[in-house]
């Protein structure tokens, strides 16, 4: 069994068109023709002879270097503007790759997504004070509906009352988003939860009361 395929691409910059049509061979590209260089070329020894024959037929040589103007620029006004106007906000979230205590080495992630177009800008700052060392950042990663993700880590060894801080550059953002990680232990977490359950639990049992309050009135003055 063998795959055949043929590729064509347009490129648009600075007003200029590029037209490029690859001929991949079980996925290794053997020729190709380039509008930059008007004729084919072989990049592999499997895709000379068809280079040379392509190239000795005027009528296909002039077909191909047509497209940079018939198609390329053609579906580049077309869809152009829409596409280089889109602006999709990022959604950022931050959370360690592992629950652990304490002044044990962790790994802290920026998972960027949701945004359009590819070009942004994450960094991380601990304490205010912006952090390079121990970055890793994973390539663009596109989510196939037009919008990337990225995902940039921070290692790091939490210390009780740090705050870290992922920072997002994005052409659809007025001003950068900042999302906090603030490290604390597991008594301090525990002591905040338990906080905000009885502050929940505390306005339950208060609107309870309220509308017991409002019921009984209501009985008293039908019983009067």
């Amino acid at each position: 069994n063998y795959l055949f395929q043929g590729r064509q691409e347009c490129y648009a910059f600075n007003g200029t068109q590029r037209f490029l049509e690859r001929y991949i061979y079980n996925r290794e590209e053997c020729a190709r023709f380039d509008s930059d260089v008007g004729e084919f070329r072989a990049v592999t020894e499997l895709g000379r002879p068809a280079a040379e024959y392509w190239n000795s037929q005027k009528d296909i040589l002039e077909e191909k270097r047509a497209v940079p103007d018939r198609m390329c620029r053609h579906n580049y006004e077309l869809g152009g503007p829409m596409t280089l106007q889109r602006r999709v906000q990022p959604r950022v979230n931050v959370s360690p790759s592992k629950k652990g205590p304490l002044q044990h080495h962790n790994l802290l992630v920026c998972h960027v997504t949701d945004f359009y177009p590819g070009s942004i800008q994450v960094r991380w700052f601990l304490n205010g004070q912006e952090e390079t060392a121990g970055v890793v950042s994973t390539n663009l990663i596109r989510n196939g509906d037009w919008t990337f993700q990225i995902l940039v880590m921070l290692e790091m060894t939490p210390q009780q009352g740090d705050v870290y801080t992922c920072q997002v550059e994005h052409t659809s953002l007025d001003s950068p988003v900042t999302v906090e990680w603030k490290a604390q232990s597991d008594s301090a977490r525990s002591k905040t939860l338990t906080g905000a359950g009885g502050f929940v639990l505390g306005l339950i049992i208060c609107g309870v009361g309220i509308f017991m309050h409002r019921r009984s009135k209501k009985v008293q003055r039908g019983s009067a």
